[in-house]
């Protein structure tokens, strides 16, 4: 039983963590270039919302991925032009950038809310084999395809940062952005491009859900977790490998009070008050990472970037 219970709560950490881990790894590198990026809420929303759409209508998951991708890079294009080019406000842009894209989804999704499942989802996909080794075999290897992609772009965006050029330019532009245009760097073609790649991760994640955690749409689907994603940002100190971690950590975290509710001899997890409570765990411990990381020398030894969230104008120093 105990080898069970942990057996599931891992496989399913890893399941409902990825979606976060999406949008984590698209604020570490937008956060990297110094773009604070305060809507992946909405923008989340709308990836999902218009990822089950498509799905729907066209029968491919394929299709309802890229476009819940193409969506929410849109939407990231849009809030790049505003911050970057306009040097409007991230805070107060970011904020407005959740509403409209959670007031978008709620409006354009409506009709979709009564049609509980879509015609086409992600598939699962065990490897065969390996999938019948126990213990890590289900754990890692019976998994939905979108945990595999998730297990694939960790280790690619850690290389995209500190392994190529491109991730040197974000991380220039990051941190001293006159000095990256002194010597030649597109500071805001960089960071433009990393709002983007922000946006597309953060509609992956919604299309994530809407296609394989939990298929079908239903306003507000996301229940906070674009807000999740912005908090571990800071918990992982914009690295992708601890985001993963903390991802995965809150998945797990998050089934827990489902799972402790099944086991048999702790009718104490069936109250329905320490449910609330043990629900309430992964998001306070979120909230926690969000205030120690605001303190600006826990910033500084955390590894923030020092021109985030910071407008800049060419010529000026």
């Amino acid at each position: 039983m105990t080898t069970t219970f942990f057996v599931n709560l891992m496989a399913a950490g890893l399941a409902r963590g990825t979606p976060i881990l999406f949008a984590t790894l698209g604020g570490v590198v937008a956060e990297r270039s110094g773009v604070m990026n305060l809507g992946i809420e909405g923008m989340m929303l709308v990836g999902a919302m218009t990822a089950f759409a498509t799905a729907r209508s066209t029968g491919s998951a394929l299709a309802g991925v890229l476009a819940g991708i193409a969506a929410a890079a849109a939407l990231g294009l849009a809030y790049a032009v505003v911050v970057v080019y306009l040097r409007a406000d991230q805070v107060v842009s970011g904020l407005a950038l959740g509403f409209v894209g959670t007031g978008l989804s709620a409006v354009m999704g409506a009709p979709l809310v009564e049609q509980r499942e879509a015609t086409a989802t992600i598939p699962s996909w065990e490897v065969p084999g390996l999938s019948s080794i126990p213990v890590l075999g289900e754990v890692l290897f019976r998994q939905n395809l979108i945990v595999w992609i998730g297990f694939a772009l960790v280790p690619l965006c850690w290389l995209l940062l500190y392994r190529t050029r491109w991730g040197l330019a974000i991380r220039a532009v990051g941190e001293h952005p006159s000095a990256a245009d002194s010597m030649g760097v597109p500071v805001y073609r960089v960071r433009t491009i990393s709002m983007v790649f922000a946006g597309a991760m953060a509609g992956l994640a919604g299309a994530s859900l809407s296609l394989a955690v939990t298929p079908g749409w239903v306003d507000g689907m996301t229940a906070g977790q674009g807000w999740v994603a912005v908090g571990l940002v800071i918990f992982a100190g914009w690295d992708p490998f601890r985001a993963a971690a903390g991802a995965w950590l809150f998945g797990a975290i998050r089934r827990l009070p489902l799972d402790l509710q099944a086991v048999e001899g702790l009718p104490l997890f069936r109250n329905p008050n320490l449910g609330y409570f043990l629900s309430m765990l992964p998001y306070l411990f979120v909230m926690a990472a969000m205030v120690a990381g605001s303190q600006r020398a826990m910033r500084k030894r955390l590894g923030a970037p020092a021109a985030l969230g910071l407008p800049w104008t060419r010529g000026e120093r």
